[in-house]
């Protein structure tokens, strides 16, 4: 006896076919419209000339023949009735014989040929009642099977759930179990795993799913968003957002299918969904990861240097998993800044941007500063990225990479470049610095040091600062020696030393003294961005 399938397979649910298979060999299919796969609800016997008012989808609808008698029996009639069932998606119509046509007529097995409708010649021996009885039972039997399968399926989601990969190994279940694809994307809209079913296939093109995921992330409250795509396993595509107990959103799942899924897959989407949430909240939320990692830095800070090798790879697993990631994998300090609003609100809570940060950067290791905050993540923090942050009115300094006994000097050089982010308002990347006096200072400071400094001189026309730029530039970078800076410059000693004299009066400083020689240097290196200078 043919029951459907394996119960360690796909959720499924009671098919025209397994249904016809309980039934005695007694049914004489007149046309096959290759509906045997179809879901099938219920089996109706009905004589209204017109039933399909009352029928749900997927039912297996059978008549003796009324609607078809005297005028109802013209071939524009019965195209019409057909029509009517294919467009309320009925799975087949049985014909009984007698009491009133002793075979089918050729004008409904006509009209079912042309829509493509399944059509079965019931005989008199087979009565209706004893059709649907059997449907009963066999339906009885599917739902048995049905919450065992349910039983199984929220048993290995689970086992998904304490995997090292518990969201990839969710969808994986998932897809095994109900006939969808899957994408789960974070609170940034990127991608953070997939599942993809045994016939392989994926997802449609992202960029598609776009307008949903906006309208997913930015809205509120419990809901689904639907929509349909012309690509294969597209025509119906659901997301379901995931969201913290605060109602801020964390991510979203989308899946897709050929055709609307039956409560029983419904139940185990919603399980999912549900489980899914718990993943995020507690990524972004709580750990117990951070805490004995901060307790032991706290109780132990000479272990970062001087611990055993035992000991510092247990507080490296313990920094993986408070940034999601292995051990192995480099780590960056990021420091925030908000540009627009320097400081928090007066009395404001700022554990909605804390929790924002912790999900935008994928990290549990995030401080909330005077200046806005600092965090230690994994990410590169690619310009899309970064973008995204800018967008909020902040500004980061993202540091190089780096291993956890490196993190204390990583943060003070990314806190050595906050000023030059605050005086800007544009990001800085560590990497991309240059680790000398110009390169710390940044172009904005700098400049305005050569503003200060070299004021008097650069008021002049252009015919006397341009040379006694170039005499102050020459005798700096040779260390104040007057052979040397004349021949770099092609003058005399004597006039090398008189114009020095010279600047030394317009700006009133003792160039002997090294420190005004090194400030004036710098300054030289930013007089281009001096409004007015050559």
């Amino acid at each position: 006896m043919t029951t459907g399938p394996a119960e360690s397979g796909p959720l499924s649910f009671v098919t025209l076919q397994q249904f016809l298979d309980q039934l005695p060999p007694l049914l004489k299919t007149l046309h096959d419209g290759g509906s045997g796969g179809r879901l099938l609800r219920w089996v109706e016997p009905s004589e209204l000339e017109d039933p399909t008012p009352y029928l749900p989808e997927g039912e297996f609808l059978l008549t003796a023949g009324l609607p078809f008698l005297g005028d109802g029996g013209t071939p524009a009639r019965v195209d019409a009735y057909v029509r009517r069932l294919v467009e309320a998606k009925v799975a087949a119509l049985g014909f009984g014989i007698r009491p009133y046509f002793d075979a089918v007529p050729d004008v409904v097995l006509d009209a079912c040929r042309q829509h493509n409708l399944t059509l079965f010649e019931v005989p008199e021996s087979l009565p209706f009642a004893a059709i649907g009885l059997q449907f009963s039972q066999l339906l009885e039997t599917d739902n048995a099977r049905v919450f065992r399968q349910l039983a199984e399926t929220n048993r290995q989601l689970m086992r998904a759930v304490l995997s090292p990969r518990p969201e990839h190994e969710l969808l994986a279940a998932l897809v095994q179990r109900v006939p969808v694809w899957a994408v789960m994307v974070g609170a940034d809209g990127r991608v953070r795993a997939r599942g993809t079913s045994a016939g392989g296939s994926t997802a449609v093109d992202l960029s598609l799913l776009e307008p949903m995921l906006d309208r997913l992330l930015s809205g509120r409250g419990p809901r689904v968003e639907m929509d349909s795509f012309d690509q294969p396993r597209s025509a119906l595509v659901v997301g379901h957002p995931l969201r913290s107990t605060k109602d801020a959103n964390l991510g979203a799942l989308v899946l897709g299918a050929d055709a609307p899924l039956t409560p029983a897959q419904n139940n185990v989407v919603q399980s999912a969904v549900g489980l899914l949430e718990l993943l995020v909240r507690q990524r972004t939320s709580g750990s117990l990861a951070p805490s004995q990692l901060a307790t032991a830095v706290l109780l132990h800070p000479e272990s970062l240097t001087a611990g055993s090798t035992r000991h510092l790879n247990g507080l490296k697993d313990l920094m993986a998993q408070s940034l999601s990631s292995t051990r192995s994998a480099p780590m960056r300090v990021v420091q925030g800044i908000n540009v627009e609003a320097p400081q928090w609100p007066a009395g404001d809570s700022p554990v909605r941007e804390l929790l924002q940060w912790r999900r935008m950067l994928d990290t549990k290791l995030v401080e909330v500063t005077d200046y806005g905050f600092a965090a230690v993540t994994r990410l590169r923090v690619d310009d899309a990225l970064l973008a995204d942050v800018e967008k909020l009115g902040w500004r980061l300094v993202v540091g190089e990479p780096t291993e956890l006994t490196g993190l204390s000097a990583a943060y003070q050089r990314a806190s050595s470049l906050r000023s030059q982010v605050q005086r800007s308002g544009r990001s800085i990347r560590a990497d991309e610095v240059s680790w000398s006096v110009t390169g710390l200072l940044g172009r904005e400071a700098g400049t305005l040091l050569a503003e200060r400094l070299l004021q008097p001189v650069l008021a002049l026309e252009p015919d006397r600062r341009l040379p006694l730029l170039a005499v102050l530039r020459g005798w700096l970078s040779e260390n104040g020696s007057w052979d040397a800076s004349a021949k770099l410059l092609g003058l005399h000693r004597n006039s090398v030393r008189r114009q020095i004299g010279v600047l030394g009066e317009l700006l009133q400083m003792d160039l002997n003294q090294a420190q005004v020689r090194a400030e004036l240097w710098i300054a030289l290196q930013y007089t281009d961005g001096v409004a007015g200078a050559d």
